[in-house]
Order: C-alpha cells, then sequence, then structure tokens
C-alpha cells in the first residue's frame, strides 16, 4: 500500500472512534503516534551508526517495543498503557542535564499531548498501519513529507487553526530572496508547523551544504518558538522528518512573554521569516513587556516592534503582514516610524485578495527589510492573479511559480504596470502610511471591509470629537 492511503486509512480508522472529534483532534492523534514512529527509526538509525548513543526513550515506550507488533497489546490492555503508563512517564521523563536535549524534545512534545482515543482495538488497526511506513526509508520519507504537509493544510478546515499554515509559495519565495546561509542565524519566532524552517533548510541544502559540517552549522543555527502545543508538536515532527537530530531549539512558549529589553546582543539573528498572528488579541498584561510608546493588544504590532530588536545590523527579514499594519494610526505609526529610521524596507510585495481563502479574507503583504540604515525609498510590487484566474481558493491556491516575475525584476528594478517606488519623503507626509496604491491602475473602488472598518471608526471618532467641541461652544455662548 502506498504511503498516501496508509495514511487515509489511519485518518478513516480514526473516523470511527466515540472519543476523536474532529480533524484538529485527529492531527493531534496522529501526531504524539508520527513523534513516536519517526524518533523511533531515527533512533535506530543513529544506534547504528554510533555505538555509544543512547534513545532518549525509555526501552518499555520506544516504538519498536509496544507498537511495532502487529499481534502486540490491543484492547483495554493497549489504553490502559498508553493512558496510564505511556503518557505519564513520557510526560514525566527525566532529564539529565541541560546537554540532554533530545530528552527534553520528548518531554515538550507530550506535555500537553492527549490521546483522544476510546477503543483499544481502533488503535491497535492505527499503530499497524503506521509501522508501514519507513522513515529510514528515503522514499517513504519523501512521500511522506509531502502527505505531512497536505495534512497541515487540511488543518486551516479546524476552525481558528489556520493560523498554524502559511502557502507554501509564500515561505518558498520568502526564503527565496532572503537567500540564508548555514552560517546564518535563521529565525521564526511564530513558527506554527514550521513551513519557514523547513522551506530554509531545504533552500540551504540544494544551494550550500556540500559537506557535514554545514549540515551541522544548519541545524545550529535554527532558532523558533510556538506558544500552543498542537502546532508546536507538529513543528518537532516535521524536524524529526526533515532529518534533524535535535530539534530542540523549536521552543513552546510565548515569544511575546518575555520583556523587551531582555533580548540581547548576543541573541540576535541573521534573518527572520515568518507568519505572525495577526487579528488576535494578546493576553492581558502581555503589553506590558514592551516600551510604553509600543504597547498595544494587536500581536502582529508586538512582534513586528520584536523583530527590530531581535536582527543584527545587517540582518534580514521577511514577513507576512496585513494590511490593516501599513494604513494602521497611532502604535503602528510609532512602530512603522522606527522600523523605517533603523531598517531598509526596501520590498514590500502586496498579495491579491484570497491567498489565505477560505479561512480568511483579510489581505496581506510580504515586507522585506534590512537592519542597519534608514529607508530612502520603498519599492511595491503588486502580485497579480494567474491570467484567466480572478480569485485563490482551496482547490487552486496560490503558486511559488507566479512569483518568477518578482524574481527576474529583484535584481533589476524598474517600475512597470506591476512595480513602483515611493520616496521616504512622500511616505513621512502620508503620517508614516505605507498603503500605497498602485499608480498604474485605475481606482477600482473604496476597498474591502479591512479598509473600510478603520476608516469608518475614524470618521465616528472625528464626528464625535467635533459635536463635543460644538457642545462646549454652545454651552459657553449660553453662559454669557
Amino acid at each position: 500500500m502506498s504511503v498516501r492511503n496508509t495514511v487515509k486509512s489511519i485518518q478513516d480508522i480514526m473516523r470511527k472512534d466515540a472519543g476523536v472529534d474532529g480533524d484538529a483532534q485527529r492531527l493531534s492523534q496522529l501526531s504524539w503516534m508520527f513523534f513516536l514512529k519517526i524518533i523511533d527509526d531515527q533512533d535506530q538509525q543513529l544506534e547504528l551508526m554510533r555505538s555509544k548513543y543512547v534513545s532518549p526513550i525509555p526501552a518499555p515506550y520506544q516504538w519498536r517495543n509496544w507498537a511495532a507488533d502487529p499481534e502486540g497489546i490491543t484492547g483495554d490492555e493497549l489504553l490502559r498503557f498508553v493512558n496510564e503508563s505511556l503518557f505519564p512517564n513520557l510526560k514525566g521523563l527525566t532529564v539529565s542535564g541541560k546537554d540532554d536535549k533530545r530528552s527534553l524534545v520528548v518531554r515538550g512534545v507530550f506535555e500537553d499531548a492527549y490521546n483522544y482515543m476510546k477503543s483499544g482495538q481502533l488503535m491497535r488497526q492505527c499503530l499497524n498501519k503506521l509501522a508501514e511506513i519507513d522513515f529510514n526509508d528515503l522514499s517513504d520519507r519523501q512521500h511522506f513529507g509531502d502527505i505531512y504537509e497536505q495534512l497541515l493544510n487540511d488543518l486551516q478546515a479546524a476552525g481558528n487553526a489556520g493560523e498554524f499554515y502559511t502557502p507554501r509559495a509564500l515561505t518558498s519565495f520568502v526564503i527565496d530572496r532572503l537567500d540564508p546561509k548555514p552560517t546564518e542565524i535563521v529565525m521564526d519566532p511564530s513558527c506554527g508547523t514550521g513551513g519557514f524552517l523547513t522551506c530554509a533548510m531545504r533552500h540551504m541544502r540544494e544551494r550550500y551544504v556540500k559537506k557535514p559540517s554545514d549540515e551541522k552549522a544548519l541545524q545550529s543555527n535554527l532558532r523558533a518558538y510556538e506558544l500552543k502545543q498542537l502546532p508546536h508538536m507538529l513543528c518537532v515532527t516535521n524536524m524529526l522528518l526533515h532529518n534533524v537530530e535535535d530539534p530542540s531549539f523549536v521552543r513552546h512558549d510565548n515569544t511575546l512573554a518575555r520583556p523587551y529589553t531582555s533580548w540581547t546582543k548576543d541573541e540576535r539573528v541573521d534573518i527572520i521569516a515568518t507568519n505572525p498572528p495577526f487579528g488576535a488579541r494578546i493576553e492581558d498584561g502581555i503589553e506590558s513587556n514592551f516600551p510604553t510608546h509600543l504597547r498595544t493588544k494587536e500581536t502582529a504590532d508586538l512582534f513586528l516592534a520584536l523583530f527590530l530588536r531581535l536582527l543584527k545590523d545587517g540582518g534580514r527579514a521577511g514577513i507576512v503582514l496585513p494590511d490593516g499594519t501599513l494604513f494602521g494610526e497611532g502604535v503602528k505609526t510609532r512602530i512603522k516610524q522606527e522600523m523605517l529610521e533603523t531598517c531598509n524596507l526596501h520590498t514590500i510585495v502586496r498579495l491579491p485578495n484570497g491567498v489565505f481563502n477560505p479561512y480568511t479574507s483579510i489581505r496581506t503583504n510580504l515586507l522585506f527589510f534590512t537592519k542597519g540604515e534608514p529607508t530612502r525609498e520603498v519599492w511595491y510590487y503588486e502580485h497579480p492573479y494567474p491570467a484567466g484566474q480572478k480569485s485563490y481558493n482551496k482547490t487552486r491556491p496560490i503558486k511559488f511559480e507566479e512569483f518568477a516575475p518578482e524574481q527576474a525584476w529583484w535584481d533589476n528594478r524598474t517600475e512597470n504596470e506591476q512595480a513602483w517606488r515611493v520616496s521616504i519623503e512622500d511616505i513621512k507626509a502620508s503620517n508614516y502610511n505605507l498603503d500605497i496604491k498602485n499608480p498604474h491602475k485605475v481606482d477600482d473602488g473604496p476597498g474591502d471591509v479591512d479598509h473600510l472598518l478603520p476608516q469608518y471608526e475614524k470618521l465616528l471618532e472625528q464626528i464625535a470629537q467635533t459635536r463635543a467641541e460644538l457642545k462646549q461652544i454652545l454651552s459657553e455662548a449660553l453662559s454669557r
């Protein structure tokens, strides 16, 4: 049976189980099973290659010793083992020190993991199907990698979990333009399931990894943070799937929860590639970790402010941001001003509507900037729909090949129907509004709700202020 059919069979079995409710729970269930199978296959390979290697997972809980035998424990006995022994012991796994990183990874993955399945017989069927995949077999690994990415993509259907996944076309284009090297520190401060990281590794392995020391440098220079348990587990599993021996750099933590000023020079990075959460509100008190003039409840704004501190001089960033950041005022203006004064915001790629359809209609942009010198002008490139296409959707998503015109234009920039530039003087005159329309196109209307709503709210504020001023004038006139 093909790898694709094997994974589909496992999903079909889980649908029969009364305890697994919906896509998010099914993927969570699949993930801890994938994780244990993948790390055990990797462990067995490392045991052959290194005489002193010892798996971080105690022998009774290694996949090979409880799950691999198709006639092994099943039914209530299997459920008791998983719920009362496997999970408690892996959640409380002993770590022998800061160098025991693989143990930390295992414990971190299982910290908040949960077994949703209620039928031991169905669980045994899932384990037997999963045992058919050999993650040390290059063909199986490559096929499963594609399927795993599709599973992550499908997760968008599970309510607000869509924030975990950025279309491959965007991650690939951002990494292609940033062009990371193995000796550079690459960071995703809100890594989700690891799309930018896997693209960065693929890019470096194809272009720059020539010897074992290059691969060692690559893996030692990755940094990542993810707040939520499910995408953290998915990301760690994704790293193992991409031949990362020590994925402990994927921290299960909230990057914003740490005081802004506590990030030291030694922790600064060469490259930031990320799609920070936007449209979401942070928990109370998080904004107090930031200087007063940068405090806000909007996560995308706080992340952008943090990126400006995290980058080294000469460091490069490629990030996804919503239109609201470009035209927003108040704190958004102050953050944009700081970015333009400390970084060269050289390119904004304006994406068309629907890149994240059908999960959100928020319009987005790709911002590329380099820290260390101020912006003198910003180049814009309006990414068009493919010929004959009027929108993106689940069956017709944005594709990496569509970015070929941007790639050809990048190093030899001229204004054209899709590209234009704006001086820093004009941006300052507009109070740092970066939401600048394509001057080569006829205005096609007032825009979507994401543009109209802030304008409407600002108009209401102006009306209220005018009413208050008129009331004050009238009151003073009557009292004379």
